[in-house]
């Protein structure tokens, strides 16, 4: 068993699901290795099935009708069966004075509620400046942002978009944006996986 399929195995996905529902990301410190042949693809396969079973858990109580299948490579074919044919761009190079604006990875019929983050140089070290900022939106309410750290080594889960949040009167969905401050020194060298395809065509970094 490689170092990742054994980190993955002592993952608590009860601990992780409810920070999932309470803040919408999770970081997990000093989860892969750098040097590991096929990182992405063995990220991406691994942790796809168990965030199906959280992201199927939002739809019921949003009360949305669709369920993500427990395969990736099934997920996949419904993405390409209504166009969505390519992979998002999963490297973020940023050099000095260069930044990611506030955005989302959100577009066509199906997109998958969660990406993973994460950073392949340290921070302090090759770079400064460069934080990973994501920004909940709720409606009636100023956005909250919240400053994501990662080290290298680390893996974040975050919400692509949206996520259901307890209120008063229930659950609604909230908005949920990611950005990258400005890099003061140095690059910063980073990942982003979607789990969903695109409807456009891929930038190499």
């Amino acid at each position: 068993m490689t170092p990742l399929a054994t980190a993955l195995a002592r993952l608590d996905w009860q601990t992780i699901g409810l920070e999932l529902d309470r803040e919408g990301f999770i970081v997990l410190p000093g989860l892969f290795e750098l040097e590991a042949p096929g990182l992405f693809g063995n990220l991406m396969n691994g942790f796809y099935p168990p965030l199906a079973q959280v992201s199927n858990q939002w739809n019921n109580i949003l009360q949305l009708p669709y369920r993500y299948p427990p395969k990736l490579t099934d997920f996949h074919a419904q993405c390409r069966a209504v166009g969505q044919q390519q992979a998002l761009p999963q490297l973020k190079c940023l050099r000095k004075n260069e930044y990611l604006a506030l955005g989302q990875d959100a577009e066509g019929e199906y997109i998958f509620p969660f990406q993973l983050a994460g950073v392949l140089s340290a921070p302090g070290e090759d770079f400064t400046g460069g934080e990973f900022i994501l920004i909940e939106q709720r409606p009636r309410m100023q956005s909250r942002p919240m400053v994501v750290p990662l080290q290298r080594g680390d893996l974040a889960v975050i919400t692509t978009a949206h996520r259901p949040f307890q209120g008063s009167k229930g659950y609604y969905r909230v908005n949920m944006k990611h950005a990258i401050s400005r890099v003061r020194s140095g690059e910063r060298r980073s990942f982003l996986l979607s789990f969903h395809l695109d409807t456009g065509t891929t930038h190499d970094c």
